[in-house]
């Protein structure tokens, strides 16, 4: 497995407790974004490198940079249609593009202003936000917020076939770590190791909602 992995409980001690953060494990060059799919999606696209067979271009698809929400939403891989659960490596500047053209999943008034331009926006954007709660090993929410993204059309078909740099089956290692979250062996818990993300734009960490960490 090429993801870079650190026991739970110390990045625990590292990541912010509160506000609306994107947690995520990044390079220079890549971040990684976590899906989940039945076996014959999962197994397709990690043996091809590539989103196709059964993978619907038509329905929007998310994807979810903070591997314990992951975890909460597929049940750990227990859940049906969520089986296989696959590490994407994203170019990073395929990411920033996403987060760029992002529109709220729910209105906000400060930042889109009246309604109608806001339902305007989410009618049209390849790119949708969403701030959720984020869960701790055992499924239990935490108070810190982190995103999952949305995409269709012209992002979701760029990011299916041209944005990826590598997809990896982490199926077992999830599997494996489940034993540890569900008998609340943190101490031996080892899960991706992740840190805030920078957005490099400022204007668009603000449009987002970001929590500022100074």
């Amino acid at each position: 497995m090429s993801l870079i992995t650190e026991p739970y409980l110390i990045q625990l001690a590292r990541w912010p407790q509160s506000g609306q953060h994107i947690l995520a494990q990044y390079d220079k060059e890549s971040v990684i974004v976590y899906q989940a799919y039945n076996p014959a999606v999962g197994h397709f696209a990690a043996k091809h490198g590539y989103f196709g067979g059964e993978f619907s271009l038509s329905r929007m698809s998310w994807i979810k940079p903070g591997f314990l929400w992951m975890m909460y939403r597929s049940g750990w891989a227990t859940k049906p249609e969520q089986e296989v659960v696959l590490a994407v490596r994203l170019k990073r500047a395929a990411f920033d593009e996403i987060l760029s053209h992002a529109v709220h999943s729910t209105y906000i008034e400060e930042t889109y202003g009246t309604m109608d331009t806001w339902q305007g926006l989410v009618k049209s954007s390849s790119s949708i936000l969403q701030w959720d709660p984020d869960h701790d090993p055992s499924g239990a929410r935490v108070e810190r917020r982190v995103v999952q993204l949305g995409l269709r059309s012209s992002i979701l078909a760029h990011y299916a076939h041209d944005w990826i740099l590598e997809i990896e089956d982490i199926t077992s290692f999830v599997h494996q770590q489940y034993l540890r979250a569900r008998t609340q062996d943190l101490d031996r818990l080892v899960t991706p190791r992740e840190a805030v993300y920078p957005v490099a734009d400022l204007q668009i960490a603000l449009r987002l909602g970001m929590t500022s960490l100074e």
